[in-house]
C-alpha cells in the first residue's frame, strides 16, 4: 500500500458497502474543522477561553471580543481579536452559541430610532419639479443635495452594525469557513425557535455568501487520484448520496470511465464547497449499481452519455445557496469541449423519503387488507377499515408480484409481498430480472404519486 492509500485510509472510516443496499438511506458523515480551524494562531493562555469550567466567563469574553471585533478601528490588531472571537466561539456550548448569536442579532441590528428619524428628515423635504431638477438655482441645487445626503444616510442607518463582524470575517485567514459554522448553528436553532431576530440574522448571512460565494469566486477542479491525501479524505468524508465503501471503490470513482468535479474557494483551500460524480457510458444506465459496480468501465472513446450520479455539498451552513445548478453546467460544458462524442447528459438520482413512505403505506393498508378479512360479528370494523382502503397497485400488478414471487417470499397478498421483498435484509429481489421487472411499474408509478404533494426544491 503506497503513502498516499495510508493516509487516506487512516484519516477515514471506511467500512464495507453491501452493493445491493446502494439506493437505501445514505449514511451521512458530518466532519468536523472547528478543532482545528484556527489552530495556527496562538492565542495568549492568560484569556481563559475554556469555557467549560467557567460557561458564564466564557461567554462573557466572548461577548467582549464579539464586541471589539465590530467596533474596534485598529486595523493593527483586528486579526488577534478576531482569532479571539472564533476560538472563544467554539469553546461555548451550544446554549451558549444561542446566547451570544441573539445577542448578536438583537443589540448590533439596525438602530430603528435613527431610521425612523431619518425617514421623517426625508419625508420632509420637497421633491424639486423635473423642470427645477434641470435648473442650476441654488436653492434648487441646495435642496438636491439635501436629498443626496439623506439617502446616503439611509443606506448607512439600513445596513446592521453585524455585517462589520461579517466582512472582518470574510477578509480574516479561515473566516469564511467559520462564518459557515456560524450560520450552521444559526439553521439549527431557527429549527429549534422561530426567533425573528435570528432569521434577519441568518437572511444577512446567507446574502452575503451568495455574493462571496458566486461562481465567478470560485475555481472548478477536476479532482483525480493525483490530489493530495487531504483533499481524498474529504471526498471520502463528504459523500452523502452514496457512502465509498474503500480505496478500491474511490479509485475507481476517480479513475477511467469517471469524472469527478469540484468548487472550490481560495478562502478554504484544498476543501471542496460542493462535488460532482459523473460515469461515463454507452447509455443511460437504470439503477445506480450498473454506475458503481460495472467492470470493466465502458471505455470513454465509446461513450456517448454523461450521467450526474452523486452531488454533495461539504458546508451545511451554505444551505439554501444553490451552487449545484451552476456546478453542473459548468460540468456540461467542459466535458461537451473536451469529449465531443459525449452527446446525453442525465442523471441518476435518489428521491429523499420515498422508500420511507412507499413503506409506510404498504404496511397501513396490508393491515387494513387483514382487517378486512376477518368474517362476522366484525363487519362494522370492517366497514370502518374499508374506508381508509386504497388501491396501491393495480389488478394486474398484484398478480404479477405474487407470481413471481413464489420461491422468494410468501405473503397473503400483493401488498404484503412488496413489503417482504423491500425490507428483505439481503435485499434479494435486486439480483432477480423477474422480480426487478414486475417490481418497476408499481414502484415507478407510486413514485410519480409521492413526488406531486412531496416537491423539494
Amino acid at each position: 500500500m503506497n503513502r498516499k492509500a495510508l493516509a487516506i485510509l487512516m484519516r477515514t472510516k471506511m467500512r464495507p458497502t453491501d452493493p445491493n443496499n446502494l439506493s437505501m438511506s445514505p449514511n451521512r458523515i458530518q466532519y468536523s474543522f472547528e478543532s482545528n480551524l484556527f489552530g495556527e494562531h496562538e492565542i495568549s493562555p492568560s484569556k481563559n477561553l475554556d469555557s467549560s469550567s467557567n460557561p458564564e466567563r466564557g461567554l462573557k469574553f466572548v461577548q467582549e471580543t464579539l464586541h471589539s471585533a465590530i467596533t474596534m478601528s485598529k486595523t493593527d490588531i483586528i486579526d488577534e481579536v478576531l482569532n479571539d472571537f472564533s476560538q472563544g466561539y467554539f469553546n461555548l456550548s451550544h446554549e451558549n452559541r444561542r446566547e451570544l448569536l441573539l445577542v448578536l442579532a438583537r443589540e448590533y441590528d439596525v438602530s430603528r430610532v435613527q431610521l425612523r428619524e431619518l425617514i421623517q428628515q426625508y419625508l420632509s423635504l420637497d421633491i424639486p419639479s423635473s423642470e427645477k431638477a434641470q435648473s442650476s438655482d441654488h436653492d434648487v441645487q441646495g435642496l438636491l443635495s439635501a436629498f443626496y445626503r439623506t439617502e446616503r444616510n439611509l443606506r448607512h442607518a439600513l445596513q446592521p452594525k453585524y455585517e462589520i463582524l461579517f466582512e472582518r470575517l470574510n477578509t480574516h485567514p479561515g473566516g469564511l469557513k467559520f462564518l459557515t459554522i456560524l450560520r450552521d448553528d444559526l439553521l439549527s436553532m431557527l429549527q429549534e425557535e422561530n426567533s425573528a431576530p435570528l432569521r434577519a440574522l441568518d437572511s444577512y448571512l446567507k446574502e452575503k455568501l451568495v455574493t462571496w460565494l458566486s461562481p465567478a469566486a470560485l475555481e472548478l477542479h477536476q479532482i483525480t487520484w493525483d490530489d493530495p491525501a487531504s483533499l481524498l479524505e474529504k471526498i471520502v468524508a463528504y459523500e452523502a448520496v452514496h457512502p465509498i465503501s474503500n480505496l478500491i471503490d474511490l479509485k475507481r470513482r476517480l479513475g477511467v470511465g469517471r469524472r469527478c468535479f469540484g468548487y472550490l474557494h481560495p478562502a478554504i483551500p484544498g476543501e471542496p464547497l460542493i462535488f460532482i460524480e459523473v460515469a461515463l457510458l454507452k447509455d443511460i444506465a437504470q439503477t445506480i449499481q450498473e454506475v458503481l459496480w460495472d467492470n470493466p468501465p465502458t471505455p470513454e472513446s465509446q461513450a456517448t452519455c454523461a450521467l450526474f450520479y452523486s452531488i454533495s455539498s461539504t458546508q451545511p451552513g451554505l444551505a439554501g445557496i444553490n451552487l449545484g445548478k451552476f456546478l453542473i453546467k459548468r460540468v456540461v460544458d467542459l466535458v461537451k469541449r473536451d469529449m465531443p462524442h459525449v452527446s446525453t447528459f442525465a442523471t441518476l438520482s435518489p428521491i429523499p423519503g420515498y422508500m420511507q413512505w412507499l413503506l409506510a403505506k404498504l404496511a397501513s393498508q396490508r393491515k387494513l387488507a387483514e382487517a378486512d378479512t376477518v368474517d362476522e360479528p366484525h363487519s362494522s370494523e370492517r366497514t370502518s377499515s374499508s374506508t381508509f382502503r386504497e388501491n396501491i397497485l393495480q389488478p394486474e400488478e398484484e398478480t404479477e408480484i405474487l407470481d413471481s414471487s413464489r420461491g422468494h417470499t410468501s405473503g397473503g397478498n400483493g401488498m404484503e409481498v412488496m413489503w417482504n421483498l423491500l425490507t428483505s435484509t439481503n435485499y434479494e429481489w435486486t439480483s432477480s430480472p423477474k422480480l426487478m421487472s414486475v417490481l418497476q411499474r408499481p414502484l415507478l408509478r407510486l413514485c410519480a404519486r409521492y413526488g406531486i404533494p412531496h416537491k423539494t426544491s
